[in-house]
């Protein structure tokens, strides 16, 4: 059946946008973890990619735009195999013009079999794995399935077929954690020439194992996390990754792309249960369940891209707020009260405002949703 594509025709008028196909299957729930994903089977697996390409057909007629970043997160895309995988990933190509495109695909150290000649083959050049840490005990009581040994295993086979852009996760303040640990999975992942690594403190969120036990658990205090984040960010800096936002770090030239649509307040579509979107000013999401994505049912965010939008997201970033690029998206200056605000916190050391940008420092990082909050009141 030959796919009808229109996205060529409008790809002069409109820039490219960011694709997000989720995969909602996981072989067990990891205690931390609130993103929507259940087990599956090999039927299920089959089912899903059907009605994901399905999907992806319908939406690329429907909007009629090219992609640049195609990016595969989850629950555990990988567990779908690398001949399911690439054949979603032959409909994003065919349905939204994909060309020139960071296509990711996430996926966890402990699936062995995972064919990455096929994989790289098929299209795909960046892997993220999640690694989270490269301490067994650690790994332990995150809930993982893999080791350390697991993990090294599975860097050197994507290496060995031709992926040179491989992320790592790593988990800040876990359980049992400390900062000579935390040197380890650092050393680990630069050891293993990672080119991105996501570095993120681990956040309790309701629902999750973690939260019923919350009480139990040993966890660094607030300021013993704030140490352990500053930690990261140093070490990694004297590797050379340089930090680009507040929990990406990279070596020059391997950002994520995809990720940075979402913090440059660009537009994308995502597909798939709980798979958010913004696209032509509007944000909506699909709601947690396999049948309403089926019966493409999906909720209304409201409006995005507004000024307060943008600032929010982009200081997010090491880069900030750049006066020039505001000024080229909406056709005027930063509101003179937003700098203000922001100069006042310059003083504590939380921000940076030049002549160029505003910016949060390391240190502001830390309490980013509140100053950009404040900045923002």
């Amino acid at each position: 059946m030959t796919i009808k594509n229109n996205a060529s025709s409008v790809s002069s008028r409109k820039p490219p946008i960011g694709l997000y196909l989720h995969i909602p299957f996981c072989r067990s729930k990891c205690p931390y973890c609130d993103f929507f994903s259940r087990r599956g089977n090999d039927e299920q697996y089959d089912e899903y990619t059907i009605l994901l390409c399905r999907s992806i057909e319908t939406y690329g007629r429907r909007l009629a735009r090219t992609a640049d970043t195609v990016y595969f997160g989850g629950g555990t895309p990988g567990i779908l195999g690398a001949q399911r995988l690439c054949r979603i990933l032959s409909q994003a190509v065919q349905s939204f013009s994909v060309k020139d495109a960071e296509i990711t695909l996430e996926l966890n150290p402990e699936k062995k079999d995972t064919d990455f000649e096929a994989l790289r083959k098929g299209g795909f050049n960046r892997v993220s794995i999640g690694l989270q840490s490269s301490d067994d005990n650690e790994l332990r009581l995150l809930g993982r399935l893999h080791d350390s040994k697991a993990a090294k295993a599975c860097i050197r086979k994507a290496q060995s077929a031709g992926f040179d852009n491989i992320s790592l996760d790593l988990m800040i303040a876990t359980p049992a954690q400390t900062t000579d640990s935390l040197k380890r999975s650092i050393d680990f992942c630069a050891e293993h020439g990672a080119a991105h690594i996501s570095a993120y403190i681990l956040k309790i969120e309701p629902g999750t194992v973690y939260y019923k036990k919350k009480d139990s658990l040993l966890l660094p205090d607030e300021d013993e996390q704030a140490d352990m984040y500053l930690f990261a960010v140093e070490t990694l800096k004297e590797y050379g990754y340089a930090q680009y936002e507040i929990s990406n770090f990279a070596r020059p030239g391997y950002e994520s792309r995809h990720n940075l649509k979402y913090w440059h307040d660009e537009e994308y579509l995502g597909l798939g249960p709980s798979a958010h979107s913004f696209i032509d000013g509007k944000r909506r999401c699909f709601d947690r369940s396999f049948e309403s994505f089926a019966q493409d049912r999906y909720t209304d965010d409201g409006e995005g891209g507004s000024i307060e939008e943008y600032i929010m997201l982009g200081l997010r970033l090491n880069e900030g707020i750049s006066y020039e690029r505001f000024a080229q998206r909406f056709g005027m200056s930063i509101p003179d009260e937003y700098i203000s605000r922001a100069v006042r916190f310059a003083g504590m050391g939380y921000t940076e405002v030049s002549s160029e940008a505003i910016k949060l420092t390391e240190k502001g990082f830390l309490l980013s949703n509140a100053i950009i909050g404040e900045i923002l009141a």
